[in-house]
């Protein structure tokens, strides 16, 4: 993709979020991203071919940088210029989060957020698998891989919403530590 298109494409998705911070997915027109974003019409559809994709493209960009980001600890954001990087895959991601990078806390709360919390949970899914059923795994054997999996992302992800409707007072580090007291007995 040309800096052209990554142009408009950041345009479409930055005036589609701002819509989106304003009412529910389902009244929003293709018409008024359209006319937020000042672009034509031809151009909004030679990116995406419904307002279904414009938000499919737009979780996948949101939540495969986060999740991307933290699998990779290398890529930090300048989080940690002390060096001290963490040792959880899980409170890395919560930084993120508490960073609030292209300002998905707001989408994940808004009136909108249960297409974003399964898209989310969804994204998670992975990297559950990755960090914590494909690694030493020790109790539970008998579970279903994929129980697991889901039990883990969703209980992920209400946490982000306890902590998101709390005001995000505890720091990553101690939600990272409840977190895994929580789900590390399981696994």
């Amino acid at each position: 993709m040309d800096r052209r298109q990554r142009k408009t494409r950041t345009a479409i998705f930055s005036a589609f979020t701002s819509l989106l911070a304003e009412r529910s997915y389902s009244k929003i027109t293709v018409q008024e991203i359209i006319d937020a974003a000042n672009v034509g019409r031809t151009t909004f559809y030679a990116h995406f071919e419904t307002k279904d994709d414009l938000l499919k493209a737009l979780c996948e960009e949101l939540f495969g940088h986060i999740i991307g980001s933290a699998m990779d600890c290398t890529h930090t954001h300048g989080l940690y210029s002390d060096g001290s990087a963490p040792e959880s895959v899980f409170c890395h991601l919560l930084q993120h989060l508490q960073e609030n990078d292209k300002n998905i806390i707001a989408l994940l709360s808004c009136e909108s957020s249960e297409i974003f919390l399964r898209f989310f949970k969804d994204s998670l899914n992975e990297l559950v698998r990755s960090q914590f059923i494909n690694q030493n795994r020790k109790a539970n054997t008998d579970i279903p891989e994929d129980f697991l999996i889901n039990h883990i992302s969703g209980s992920f992800v209400e946490m982000v919403l306890w902590w998101i409707r709390g005001r995000r007072k505890q720091t990553p580090e101690e939600l990272d530590r409840y977190f895994r007291a929580v789900i590390e007995p399981i696994i």
